[in-house]
């Protein structure tokens, strides 16, 4: 399991650091290389990825799929093991679920707060 999870750290190092290097996304995004999962038999690299603004996820996912044969040969290139699973770019859904509890515990809390402030008018 120790080689998984160091091949698994390595990717997303190195794709990050490519990420911030080697693209060319506009300033206004910000893509993350969130996780990576790799099975035991190291054939394929599941890449999550998050995209802030989320409105620009399949511009990007377009485009990181459009050069995937040009980020694989980078990646190959700093990796010190052969093979190099293949990669495969995978939206990362926890982090816009968290973000969208996050919401709605505020929404939740603000309402709470309201009602607390209705219940406790002064009586003279």
């Amino acid at each position: 399991m120790w080689r998984v999870e160091k091949v698994q750290s390595l990717i997303q190092e190195e794709l990050g650091k490519i990420f911030l290097k080697e693209l060319d996304f506009s300033q206004d995004i910000l893509v993350t290389v969130t996780r990576v999962y790799v099975p035991a038999n190291l054939e394929i690299a599941k890449i999550y990825i998050s995209v802030l603004p989320e409105e620009k996820t399949e511009e990007v996912f377009r485009a990181l799929n459009h050069g995937i044969y040009a980020l694989q040969q980078m990646l190959n290139k700093r990796l010190r093991m052969r093979p190099v699973p293949k990669m495969q770019f995978v939206r990362e859904r926890m982090i816009a679920e968290a973000s969208r509890i996050e919401e709605l515990l505020a929404e939740a809390k603000k309402k709470d707060e309201g009602s607390k402030k209705e219940d406790s008018c002064d009586i003279q």
